[in-house]
């Protein structure tokens, strides 16, 4: 434990910084559901009571719907409220289970981050050149913004996917606490 070149209390707190960051920016993006049944209820509203309808709305709930989930996925996995199969994990001993975290953000999360990143950034940047639109004549004026969320979602999901391999090797090395699950 002490022949790490880092602390173990400074990695824990790398670990935490980013768990407050994906905290932070879940909370702020949960705002979007609200927006999204409020919006929602508008446009029922007025297609069948006033018998017209609004694209830049509809769209504005697709873009609600989108951030919300693809911002707030890290605060999920930060969490550890994201679906699990944990038929040998809910048993298994800190350890175990930290060996699993590891070797899962390390081999799944982190190449499947990366590589999001990597494939989507040609497409943002795309998008970006054209300052891309709506298809529709009355829709939202900001489809690149829609599409930078891919490259975000995957920057952050990497970025707790570090957080989570810290953790996880804190643990194995001895010098972590156990995550509360």
């Amino acid at each position: 434990m002490t022949n790490l070149p880092i602390s173990p209390r400074h990695l824990d707190r790398l670990a935490d910084g980013i768990d407050r960051l994906s905290a932070a920016i879940g909370r702020a993006v949960a705002w979007c559901l609200l927006f999204m049944v409020l919006a929602e209820f508008a446009l029922v509203l007025m297609r069948y009571v006033l018998g017209v309808g609004s694209i830049w709305l509809q769209e504005s709930v697709v873009y609600a719907h989108a951030s919300l989930f693809m911002l707030a996925a890290a605060w999920t996995l930060a969490a550890d409220t994201h679906v699990r199969v944990d038929v040998f994990y809910a048993d298994a001993s800190p350890r175990a289970k930290a060996l699993v975290d590891l070797l899962g953000a390390l081999l799944l999360l982190l190449p499947f981050a990366l590589t999001l990143v990597y494939l989507s950034f040609p497409y943002v940047a795309r998008s970006w050149a054209l300052l891309e639109g709506s298809r529709e004549t009355s829709g939202l004026p900001a489809v690149f913004l829609l599409k930078t969320l891919i490259p975000l979602f995957a920057a952050l999901l990497a970025l707790q996917g570090i957080a989570q391999a810290l953790r996880a090797a804190l643990v194995l090395a001895g010098g972590g606490r156990v995550p509360a699950r």
